[in-house]
Parts: structure tokens; C-alpha cells; sequence
């Protein structure tokens, strides 16, 4: 496979809970009114030290999307999912962006977050117009 180089950030930033191997950083975030099925998640504008899987239409609350998810270069743990093409004209701000799930990342101070029994079960994915 080769030699896996990880990006080291400075600063304020998230990291996959698993591993913590760092993947965004504070001030990267587009949005917090992003949702999945675990709850909260977060647009950011750049994210490191993830792998894409293949591409693929969902339909999700503000219309359909080319997505792929994204995986965690340290543990291979699925943390979010990056937005290829947004089919809608006024999603179009989405387009390169990726989203994780905070659930499934440590916050910049190690915390947590978990999932509360009110957490949407159904979609992903709600804009923050």
C-alpha cells in the first residue's frame, strides 16, 4: 500500500474518536446546522487525513447530491461524507465541502458528543438557510 503520511494540525481542531488523528480544523466550519442520523454534524470548507469512497446520488433533505463518504486514514472509520455535486441551484455552495458527523469525531477540547434519544433517525443532511 505504500507509506500513509498524516497531516498534523495546530490550533483548535476536530478528530476522529477512534484513532484521533486530526481532520478539520475549528476554523474551517461552513455550518453547525447540519444534521445526520446521529444527530449534529458540520460543513467544513477543508478536511484532512481522510480516504473517499465512491461516489453515489442520495436523496437527502435539500435534494439530491453526488456524495462520497469519508473515511478516517488512521482507523478506516467512516466520519462524514463530502459533497462532489449539489443538483439543486441553491446548493450549490456545498459543491467540495465535506461534512462530519459529531458523533463520530472529538471536539477541540477531546470532548464528545453523544447521541440523545431525539437524535434524527431518518435523513441527512439540513440546510442552514
Amino acid at each position: 500500500m505504500g507509506r500513509m503520511f498524516v497531516t498534523h494540525l495546530e490550533g483548535k481542531f476536530y478528530s476522529c474518536k477512534h484513532c484521533r488523528t486530526h481532520l478539520a480544523l475549528c476554523q474551517d466550519i461552513v455550518s453547525k446546522s447540519f444534521h445526520c442520523r446521529h444527530g449534529k454534524a458540520y460543513l467544513f470548507s477543508k478536511v484532512v487525513n481522510v480516504s473517499l469512497g465512491k461516489n453515489e446520488e442520495r436523496q437527502m433533505m435539500t435534494g439530491w447530491h453526488t456524495v462520497a463518504d469519508i473515511f478516517c486514514v488512521g482507523c478506516g472509520s467512516i466520519v462524514g461524507w463530502k459533497y462532489e455535486t449539489a443538483h439543486e441551484k441553491t446548493q450549490k455552495y456545498k459543491e467540495g465541502k465535506s461534512v462530519l458527523e459529531r458523533y463520530k469525531v472529538s471536539g477541540p477540547d477531546g470532548s464528545n458528543y453523544w447521541v440523545s434519544h431525539e437524535a434524527h433517525v431518518g435523513g441527512s443532511d439540513v440546510d442552514d438557510a
